[in-house]
């Protein structure tokens, strides 16, 4: 089989970083998918160039800079892996920002606007353009279409109601394309982290005036934060041709969160 080809977005840090890792140390060609600058609606650093100029040292990776709530970007990117490596076998959107902190209805509407653009209107965006370049594959294929929701989408937050809508709704999309895609060989998934040790999170911390993200760690079960690579080691086996009796699963990688 040839080498599978695998567009990350989010790719620059965090669960998106440690995936396009995975993927690449398994051999996958991968394109690395990041807006890699700050968004004026939040008050949080993003991603840098630098972040994303590292992932795209790894073996195997190239970059792409690419705002992922714009369909002409997302389907520039696509076409771009298409380009260099021939197809497109799996898509990750991985992409995530947060904000609140306070009630729904204080919290201002351009902070609302990028949670909700960015996870869950970037995920649609991404399977737009994805999914079609996923099928263009012959028979018999192995496309994957993945994205990262969160614990937060059956648990109740406070102050982070437009991210828990979100990831509602991206546990929702993945459901629908699962039944979508059918017999078609492409198959529709997402893994809903726990708190794990990434920017979000420590993003989430200062929400909520906690000292750091650490305080996090006594919600879970196995009392600790996860790693952002435990989260991309199910991403990776969910990417590759040994998941496909799976279809329209939220797999929960939580440290027992949801218990």
């Amino acid at each position: 089989m040839s080498p599978r080809v695998a567009l990350v977005t989010g790719a620059a840090r965090g669960i998106g970083a440690a995936t396009v890792r995975r993927l690449a140390l398994q051999g996958c060609s991968v394109l690395a998918v990041d807006l890699a600058a700050d968004d004026p609606a939040l008050p949080y650093p993003m991603a840098t160039p630098a972040d994303l100029a590292a992932v795209g040292a790894l073996p195997n990776v190239d970059t792409f800079v690419a705002d992922v709530r714009d369909p002409a970007a997302m389907q520039a990117a696509v076409t771009e892996a298409e380009r260099r490596w021939g197809g497109l076998d799996v898509a990750i959107a991985a992409a995530g920002v947060i904000a609140g902190g306070v009630p729904l209805w204080e919290v201002p509407p351009e902070q609302e606007k990028a949670v909700l653009d960015v996870n869950l209107t970037g995920v649609l965006t991404l399977a737009r353009a994805a999914i079609p370049a996923l099928l263009r594959r012959p028979q018999p294929r192995h496309g994957r279409f993945l994205a990262v929701a969160s614990a937060a989408a059956t648990r109740g937050l406070p102050m982070l109601a437009a991210y828990c809508a979100a990831k509602a709704g991206v546990a929702g999309l993945v459901r629908a394309l699962g039944a979508e895609l059918g017999g078609s060989g492409v198959t529709a998934n997402a893994v809903s982290p726990g708190s794990t040790d990434t920017p979000i999170l420590a993003e989430s911390a200062r929400l909520y005036a906690l000292p750091d993200a650490a305080a996090f760690a006594a919600q879970q079960p196995v009392q600790r934060l996860l790693g952002p690579d435990e989260v991309a080691a199910v991403l990776a086996f969910l990417a590759s041709p040994d998941s496909g009796a799976m279809t329209g699963a939220v797999v929960p990688v939580d440290g027992g969160l949801a218990l």
